[in-house]
């Protein structure tokens, strides 16, 4: 079979199944296994497919009309503009994400401590520590198998940098104290998880997503016990549900953070909440 036409068989069974980009994933899956760019379909289209080739194509074909998540079939996923292996036991990195870590990388100094709380794959910390000159960072994960994720991709785009990760539900083995404290947490109701699309409900870990009740459990445990690890002055920055921007902000001034501010996404909508915190005194005056 020729590379367009296990293209178009690809599309079609995907298209059928109801995935949404079906020609998108159908294309990048076919590269994936035979090793191809985005110009094989155009410019090589009579390229013969070999046996194994179509066999393991089909395989992932099928995989992804189940809305197995593309980026858990290729194993990769594109974040920052680096290459973070992925798999089903961390969050996929969604391009929401960079808005964070952009919002961390203005106030990112040479030679700060910085605490990642919730690591999943590591790519907030990963991609602060690959675009910063001599910070140290630390990440946390309750998960042992999203921590072997995390490593890997630190061995694989930090080279002669590793951060330390740490299998600690938030600060629970943290030692220190820390400039800056960013967190993804979970922070989706409990009672939406089951309307997400499958891909996410079905394929992704379900502690990743599930925020508790009101979806705001993480962040008031965070800030509940964040006097210990962040300097005074120092800054939180927090990814944020589109509709949470009003109470996380509250949430951070109830704590004593100053300068307490959202910021949006791309796409207009609230994603980042941060904060400094407040200085404070020593015991009987300065």
């Amino acid at each position: 079979m020729t590379y367009a036409e296990s293209y178009e068989e690809g599309k079609n069974r995907l298209a059928a199944a109801g995935i949404g980009e079906a020609a998108l994933d159908a294309r990048l899956l076919l590269e994936h296994v035979c090793g191809t760019d985005r110009n094989t379909l155009l410019a090589h289209g009579e390229r013969v497919v070999e046996d194994g080739e179509l066999l393991r194509y089909r395989e992932l074909v099928a995989r992804r009309a189940e809305h197995v998540p593309l980026q858990q079939l290729t194993g990769v996923q594109n974040f920052m503009g680096l290459d973070f292996i992925v798999d089903g036991n961390v969050l996929i990195p969604r391009q929401d994400t960079e808005i964070l870590v952009e919002e961390v990388l203005k106030n990112l100094h040479d030679g700060m401590r910085v605490l990642d709380l919730c690591t999943g794959t590591g790519c907030i910390l990963t991609s602060l520590l690959r675009y910063s000159n001599d910070c140290e960072g630390v990440g946390t994960d309750i998960s042992p198998d999203a921590l072997a994720v995390a490593r890997k991709n630190a061995d694989n785009l930090l080279p002669g940098r590793k951060p330390l990760f740490l299998e600690s539900d938030l600060y629970e083995r943290v030692e220190g104290i820390f400039d800056v404290i960013v967190s993804n947490p979970p922070y989706i109701p409990s009672r939406a998880i089951d309307t997400l699309m499958p891909e996410v409900r079905e394929h992704e870990p379900r502690i990743a997503l599930d925020g508790g009740e009101d979806g705001l459990a993480f962040y008031r445990r965070i800030l509940r016990g964040i006097g210990a690890y962040l300097k005074p002055g120092g800054m939180l920055f927090l990814e944020i549900g589109y509709d949470q921007g009003e109470e996380v902000c509250r949430l951070l001034e109830e704590q004593g953070f100053l300068e307490v501010g959202v910021t949006k996404d791309y796409g207009g909508l609230d994603r980042v909440v941060s904060g400094i915190l407040k200085w404070r005194a020593p015991e009987g005056g300065m």
